[in-house]
């Protein structure tokens, strides 16, 4: 099997495992009011958010990664993912800083990965909903 016969099926593991991930944050705003409101205060530099925006945050952004996981309008999808995912990447900049926690270096490779999808969206094939490249 050469690339371009390999590539799709890279793809779409790659898009179901950012999705895994982007789901299970935008489930958080639902399951874990609370919680989410204190990320946002520590890293968002939002000192109250109340439920009722969260949930509108919630709503969109499950909007957001449904279409996303269904490649509907990837240059969209993908790139509001990319863009979700890098704010939230940069924003946990300190955390970065003397290794207080290891578990946000997992961000970067998984914007490799956001970027690679919408690098290569004309590309990712498999059980989308836009299977062909836009001209």
């Amino acid at each position: 099997m050469n690339i371009q016969q390999r590539l799709p099926l890279a793809l779409l593991f790659l898009r179901l495992s950012v999705f895994i991930v982007m789901l299970m944050w935008t489930l958080a705003k639902f399951i874990k009011p609370e919680q989410i409101a204190g990320v946002f205060k520590k890293f968002y530099f939002f000192s109250d958010i109340s439920q009722p925006a969260l949930f509108a945050i919630g709503v969109l952004q499950l909007l957001v990664v449904l279409a996303f996981v269904a490649g509907f309008k990837k240059r969209w999808s993908y790139g509001i993912v990319l863009v979700l995912h890098g704010i939230s990447t940069l924003a946990s900049f300190d955390r970065y800083l003397g290794f207080s926690s290891l578990l946000f270096f997992a961000a970067w490779p998984m914007l490799a990965a956001c970027f690679a999808l919408f690098y290569l969206r004309d590309a990712d094939t498999l059980f989308v909903v836009d299977r062909e490249p836009r001209r």
